[in-house]
């Protein structure tokens, strides 16, 4: 892959250059991700550590805490940095890098998503093939093809990027290499980098988007129409409100970000929306499985109170 560029480096200009928002805004964000650290890391122990939450359902939900680590890492520890120096530096290398994780890791929640809406959709239509259907290479293979779907989509942007030349200036409207603002500063054509963006991210999103509410829409139908009792489907709405909120957290500010993708949009805006789903879904993931979910809470508990126990021992 030949690199056509002039330039070395580039300079993320970040969120503000006033020194006491730069100071505050470091304490939000470094105690944002180390709660969503924290949350997240909880929830894939207990995924793992609990044999009664080794079913489909928590292993996807640790997949996706395990995504949301991942993702939270790429772009808040150099955001965080930025606020502590006054040129935040990336080499090109670094730039492209950050940029393949960030899609690799968003798309595959995105697709991940789209497979936990699924497995709801067995679980409550089907309850009786359930485990036959999800069976457990179907688990591995429906969260490979998420995690596998992402990187090669990630691929793609960055193998694009790459070819682009960077004839100068280097300063980055944005806290991290995205697409559009490198487009911003291409002396080359953007045409296909757009189209990309615009054809394959959009459809990608849109159509993990479609069929997580379609797989939810049959859900709550058949909850309505055809389960009599009150608690069972009470039990089962509540873990879709869940999913649901988790999708509307992720997918609504994505597809304002990247449906019909153009170099001249606001970047103040896009920062802001990014903030959204790189900083702030990552801690409310956790916070709203397991609030509205016992058997987590359940677990959670029964491994603190060991760990107290051997403790006092």
């Amino acid at each position: 892959m030949e690199n056509q560029t002039e330039m070395h480096e580039f300079i993320l200009l970040g969120l503000t250059n006033d020194p006491r928002q730069q100071y505050t805004l470091f304490v939000m964000f470094l105690l944002l991700y180390v709660a969503s650290l924290l949350g997240n890391g909880a929830i894939l122990a207990v995924a793992i550590a609990e044999p009664r939450l080794h079913t489909p359902m928590y292993f996807f939900l640790g997949n996706l805490s395990c995504l949301d680590m991942c993702y939270s890492t790429v772009t808040v520890p150099k955001m965080l940095s930025g606020f502590l120096t006054e040129h935040q530096a990336i080499s090109f290398i670094g730039c492209l890098t950050q940029l393949h994780f960030f899609y690799f890791l968003g798309s595959g929640e995105g697709i991940l998503l789209g497979v936990m809406a699924f497995d709801r959709y067995v679980a409550i239509c089907n309850p009786l093939r359930y485990t036959v259907i999800m069976n457990k290479g179907a688990c591995l293979l429906l969260a490979g093809t998420s995690w596998v779907a992402g990187f090669f989509h990630a691929l793609m942007h960055t193998m694009a990027t790459s070819q682009l030349q960077f004839c100068g200036p280097n300063h980055v409207q944005h806290f991290l290499c995205d697409i559009k603002p490198l487009l911003k500063l291409a002396c080359s054509s953007t045409a296909l980098n757009l189209s990309l963006l615009n054809i394959v991210t959009g459809s990608i999103a849109l159509g993990a988007f479609f069929l997580t509410l379609l797989s939810y829409l049959y859900s709550i139908s058949f909850l309505f129409f055809k389960i009599q009792s009150w608690k069972s489907r009470w039990k089962a709405f509540s873990t879709c409100a869940s999913h649901l909120t988790v999708v509307a957290l992720l997918y609504i500010p994505v597809l304002s970000n990247y449906m019909f993708a153009s170099i001249g949009e606001s970047s103040k805006r896009e920062m802001i929306i990014t903030i959204l789903y790189t900083a702030i879904t990552p801690v409310l993931n956790p916070l709203i499985y397991t609030l509205r979910n016992h058997e987590v809470k359940s677990a959670l508990k029964k491994i603190f109170s060991r760990k107290h126990l051997f403790g006092r021992i």
